[in-house]
């Protein structure tokens, strides 16, 4: 019992970054009065699915994002899994944690003045750091799951008891922003893509099975069952928080207005309550988040890029993780949340659709056909997914991209809630069931 709390928290820990902590707040300033709904949607992309997606290691008998990957075909497996790492290593998810640790915990500290150089040296250390922990994978269930989480849990709990105890406004009075106007849900639903969650748990599919080794437990069948178990733990933890910190964030409305993002909700709303103590304990906060998931996200992916590329090492893949994403990281939070979005909408169906394929594996015999049909419906959906969701600038360039968009406008059911991929899968599958149908007959 005591190990799978371990492997429970640890869950938690790789999951829970400083991304988790802002975006919550920001869908509670946004949703307002609809934060409830808004918050449901955020629930099934940001827990749901990463859920889905660790336990579909357990139920398929795969060791890796590669394993379930192969099903649709080896090339596919192998360009997915880099894509996927890159993303949620040293491209996207790796530098918005150093970044968001400094501009939440770090920035109210420093003059205007001296800010890009403060954020050089801060990224500078934070990066130096998690090298010295993510040079020995095999201690991260100690340095996560033992000491990070229950560390970061303690000190969360005393911003939101203030939060709560003396709420700064009302939920149900506060003013509802965009799309949570009439599509609370769904618009919480895909703005649950920017936490990654989903991507992450097929990342961390890797370490958490050999976490469940390393304890003794080698049967798949164990596996699964522990990893269910386990998963279960850190997820409900991170549900639970989502749904404080977004009614901390619509409360936050009685004081404060609708900012960017929701670091500086977070950060304003800890100086309200505790002053400078407030703002120091935040930093300490984000900063516990941000490193233990940081170690998390540079030990998977050196890790998986060993094997797939295994003429470099593993400590070399660190360091180019590491070094990549200090030099990304400089570039501010916002800027990087809005050059993730179109991204995150090609790859986050592919992966949904992935985890999906393979918990229901066993009702369609694993055969390759419908794996093969419903990615490449979903493909073309995403694509069109991630052109919607480029800078319009960018888009009025180039009058072919208008014309898809346009097009797509009129005729894909969804389409304006970024959701148009949900109709093509599931005709992916009714595809794949029909072919597969014709060939087990003909070769019966």
């Amino acid at each position: 019992m005591k190990e799978r709390l371990y492997i429970g928290m640890m869950v938690f820990g790789l999951f829970f970054g400083a991304g988790n902590l802002i975006f919550p707040i920001q869908i509670g300033q946004e949703a307002g009065a609809n934060v409830l709904l808004a918050n449901m949607g955020f629930l099934v992309t940001g827990i749901g699915l990463p859920f889905l997606g660790i336990v579909a290691f357990g139920t398929s008998d795969s060791e890796s994002l590669m394993d379930l990957g192969n099903r649709v075909g080896p090339r596919y497996a192998k360009i997915l899994t880099t894509i996927l790492y890159l993303i949620i290593g040293p491209l996207f998810a790796l530098p918005r944690l150093a970044t968001t640790s400094f501009e939440v915990g770090f920035a109210p500290f420093v003059k205007s003045d001296y800010q890009i150089i403060s954020l050089l040296a801060f990224t500078l250390i934070f990066f130096s750091v998690v090298w010295f922990f993510s040079r020995k994978p095999s201690r991260i269930l100690d340095y996560i799951g033992k000491f990070l989480t229950p560390l970061f849990l303690i000190l969360l709990a005393i911003i939101l008891l203030f939060a709560f105890l003396k709420p700064m406004g009302s939920i149900t009075h506060a003013s509802i922003q965009g799309g949570y106007q009439n599509h609370a849900f769904l618009t919480g639903f895909t703005a649950g893509y920017n936490t990654l969650d989903a991507l992450a748990a097929l990342a961390f599919g890797t370490i958490i099975v050999d976490s469940m080794k390393s304890l003794g437990i080698k049967q798949p069948k164990y596996i699964a069952l522990e990893l269910s178990k386990a998963g279960m733990i850190g997820i409900v933890i991170m549900g639970v928080l989502y749904t404080l910190l977004s009614l901390t964030g619509t409360m936050s409305l009685g004081e404060f207005s609708v900012n960017a993002n929701g670091g500086i909700t977070l950060a304003q709303i800890s100086h309200y309550y505790l002053g400078n103590f407030g703002s120091f304990l935040l930093a300490i906060i984000v900063l516990i988040a941000c490193v233990k998931t940081a170690i998390g996200l540079s030990t998977a992916f050196a890790k998986t890029f060993d094997l797939l590329y295994p003429k470099v090492n593993y400590v070399t893949f660190v360091v180019i993780a590491l070094t990549s994403s200090f030099i990304i990281s400089n570039f501010g939070l916002t800027r990087l949340i809005a050059i993730s979005i179109p991204v995150l909408m090609f790859i986050y169906p592919l992966a949904m659709t992935l985890i999906l394929m393979s918990l229901g594996a066993h009702i369609f015999d694993r055969r390759p056909v419908i794996y093969r049909t419903v990615t490449l419906f979903t493909l073309v959906a995403s694509s069109i997914d991630c052109i919607n969701a480029l800078p319009k600038t960018f888009i009025q360039r180039y009058p072919i991209l208008m014309n898809i968009l346009s097009f797509a406008d009129h005729y894909l059911p969804l389409f304006r809630l970024g959701l148009s991929w949900v109709p093509f899968a599931c005709l992916g599958l009714l595809v794949g069931l029909i072919i597969s149908h014709y060939q087990l007959k003909k070769d019966a």
